[in-house]
């Protein structure tokens, strides 16, 4: 599976940025490499914080994406 973000609202509830794909990444350093070039557009998308998931589990977050 991968590492990935879950996007959320600001209660912590899943949401789905529209236009911003959900990527899936080899590693952690490329998934936080990807958050820290996109955190504007998917701010901008309707997710106000993230967390980040290694193969469905938990690894870190929630992570505010308010300036």
């Amino acid at each position: 599976m991968g590492w990935l973000w879950r996007y959320e609202d600001a209660a912590g509830a899943a949401v789905d940025a529209e236009g911003v794909a959900t990527e899936t990444f080899p590693t952690q350093a490329d998934a936080e490499t990807w958050i820290g070039e996109t955190w504007r557009e998917l701010l901008e998308a309707g997710v106000a914080q993230v967390t980040l998931l290694e193969d469905g589990r938990e690894v870190y977050g929630p992570m505010s994406l308010q300036e």
